[in-house]
């Protein structure tokens, strides 16, 4: 936390001073309380009070006053704000490698619940959009801030559903930089701050090269973050026998590199959600500097508000 007029903060000084002098006066009035020995006069003139209630009132003026100084000094601190116009891409393998079982219930569906989950959790003025892709890619839910529509689509996800079979890692994020620009009428000529995520369990055997498509996003400022899902022991049964589909990350990790994006790997479906809460916490923000001056001035006042309400509580002389 730093300040814009720390020079105020000196003002605490004369918080302590009071603080000082509240203590030096209560221990003259026991003092005096000594010293006038009729007792029982003492008790009718001075009648009982509780003995720590009755400091309560001061003690939050006192801090209500430390709080509306470091309120007045104009503390700056760092916040995490959502970018304007942000956009997320998630983009599904949904190849025939994604119904192995070495996730329960299977790798895609594991994919699409964790895929739920993490746009639930991005801010509601995000756009946030949706790639299926095997051996091509296809946009199933252009990017907007419809969360209903992004949930039917990640519900349609299935093998087979873009109709060509492999696993075109480039495809889907060519795909993918093309739904960002298509965001609005500006998106071309003034594109939105986005990211890009590709969950896959496999390398590039189709489409477009993986290297060439991260080129196109570094030259759009779109980092790719790149999730490689699975277990080296993965399978699929077809027609009784059992496939070796064992995951491969190796180009989801050049891409990410390459574009200055994060590479992470998910061998089960709660490593998956944990991949997804980091993702969610770096993309579509900025960090800026504000002033949170008003949240010392607010809690002064509560204090403010408790030590009225205290002494009228406590000292008021009713007739």
């Amino acid at each position: 936390m730093t300040w814009q007029s720390p020079a105020r903060l000196w003002l605490l000084l004369a918080v302590v001073a009071l603080v000082a002098g509240y203590l030096v006066l209560q221990r003259r009035q026991s003092r005096y309380a000594v010293r006038f020995t009729n007792l029982r006069l003492l008790d009718r003139v001075a009648p009982r009070r509780p003995a720590w209630r009755r400091h309560v009132p001061a003690g939050l003026f006192l801090a209500m006053l430390a709080l509306l100084v470091v309120g007045f000094a104009r503390p700056e601190a760092e916040v995490r704000v959502p970018r304007e116009r942000a956009t997320v891409m998630v983009a599904v393998d949904v190849s025939t490698s994604m119904l192995a079982g070495d996730v329960d219930p299977d790798r895609l569906t594991a994919a699409k619940d964790a895929g739920r989950r993490f746009v639930d959790g991005l801010p509601d003025e995000f756009n946030v959009g949706l790639v299926a892709f095997a051996g091509s890619a296809a946009v199933l839910v252009p990017p907007s801030t419809d969360r209903e529509a992004l949930h039917d689509g990640i519900g349609r996800l299935a093998e087979g559903i873009t109709g060509v079979q492999g696993t075109a890692i480039g495809e889907a994020i060519s795909t993918s930089l093309g739904a960002v620009k298509s965001l609005d009428a500006t998106a071309a000529k003034d594109p939105p701050p986005a990211r890009i995520i590709i969950l896959s369990d496999g390398a590039n055997t189709s489409g477009m090269d993986p290297i060439e498509a991260a080129d196109q996003a570094v030259a759009a400022k779109v980092p790719v973050h790149t999730i490689s899902f699975g277990t080296p022991g993965g399978s699929v049964d077809r027609g009784g026998r059992a496939i070796q589909v064992p995951v491969d990350g190796q180009t989801l990790r050049a891409v990410a590199e390459q574009t200055g994006g994060g590479f992470h790997e998910a061998s089960t479906t709660a490593e998956l959600k944990d991949v997804y809460e980091d993702i969610g916490t770096s993309v579509g923000y900025r960090t800026e500097r504000q002033d949170i001056s008003a949240r010392f001035i607010g809690l002064g006042l509560v204090l403010a508000m408790g030590a009225a309400a205290g002494s009228l509580r406590w000292f008021s002389r009713l007739p």
